[in-house]
């Protein structure tokens, strides 16, 4: 029971020790904030324009 309760507690350290000097993660590319629509430049740009006309939406 000793030697359960050691290799616990050897475990828990380096877990500890790992996490306090291991490596560290990196963030690929930075976040970009994300917007909402009606905040969206672009977004506000195109309804402006005209959509173009699917044949497949014209009846026979």
């Amino acid at each position: 029971m000793l030697y359960l309760l050691a290799a616990i507690g050897a475990l828990t350290v380096a877990f500890l020790l790992w996490r306090a000097f291991g490596p560290q993660r990196l963030e690929l590319a930075p976040r970009r904030p994300v917007i909402a629509p009606d905040d969206d430049p672009e977004f506000l740009r195109s309804l402006g324009e005209p959509k173009p006309e699917s044949e497949e939406g014209k009846g026979s």
